[in-house]
């Protein structure tokens, strides 16, 4: 399915979300935005999907807020979204950033907001928006120092300056580096995560993202009530009988 700023693609329940602006790097404007939203919207609502590959067209990721439509007033923010549709918000099942090229200010953002980033050796994440009088207000300045060292974090949104593909992995902004398109690393990583249970997964991807504020006294508490569910799920069942049969589960997500 497509329109003319995103389209997406379905390979074996893996959803690929490709922005599709590349006469502009991927610059994020409002359409690309909604876009972005709706095929989160879908992630959520169609079972047969278990993760979202994120990409760009063109050979770059994103390069960040389209700033002539931020001259003509224009805001790529979906409500109840954030920015791209994504920056404020994530959906219970996982998503993967496929980065080649740039991704820059408001697209290193949107890397930021999903869960995995697979990346071209050749990408480039920065947040420059100090160059032009802005400030990366779309994330880049509050999760930035929860997935990197802080003082590293701060340097970036001081100097703007950009990081490579080689020194992200080694800072554990990335997890994993191609020599190849990034999206082809993406799907490799998006199976393996997809072949397992889906409840498993949503209950270990929401506490993984909500634990970094529990603290010690509740985090206990905090964690059952994601994933005792899990435990007395059909799915549950499932994967102690196939792995006593020595056969693949067949998942329901239930």
């Amino acid at each position: 399915m497509s329109d003319s700023e995103v389209f997406t693609a379905v390979e074996d329940g893996v959803l690929i979300v490709t922005i599709n602006r590349p006469e502009a790097k991927n610059a994020m404007n409002q359409a690309a935005a909604q876009g972005i939203a709706a095929a989160m919207e879908r992630l959520e609502a169609e079972s047969d999907l278990r993760v979202a590959i994120l990409t760009g067209a063109g050979g770059t990721f994103c390069s960040g807020m389209d700033l002539k439509g931020f001259l003509r007033g224009e805001r790529p923010i979906v409500k109840g979204r954030g920015f791209g549709g994504l920056a404020t918000w994530t959906p219970k099942k996982p998503v993967i950033a496929a980065v080649d090229g740039y991704a820059l200010a408001g697209g290193m953002e949107l890397a930021l907001s999903c869960d995995l980033i697979v990346a071209n050796a050749g990408a480039k994440f920065g947040i420059p928006e100090v160059k032009r009088g802005l400030a990366a207000g779309a994330g880049g300045l509050i999760k930035l120092p929860r997935q990197i060292p802080p003082r590293v974090a701060m340097e970036l949104a001081l100097t703007g300056n950009f990081i490579d593909a080689a020194r992200a992995y080694e800072l554990g902004f990335i997890n994993r580096i191609v020599d190849g398109p990034a999206v082809e690393g993406a799907k490799e990583l998006a199976r393996q995560i997809a072949d397992n249970g889906p409840l498993a997964v949503a209950a270990s991807k929401a506490v993984v993202r909500d634990s970094f504020s529990w603290t010690d006294e509740e985090m206990w508490d905090k964690q059952q009530g994601y994933i005792g569910g899990v435990f007395m799920s059909n799915d549950a069942r499932e994967g102690a009988t196939a792995f006593a049969e020595k056969r693949k589960p067949n998942w329901t997500g239930t």
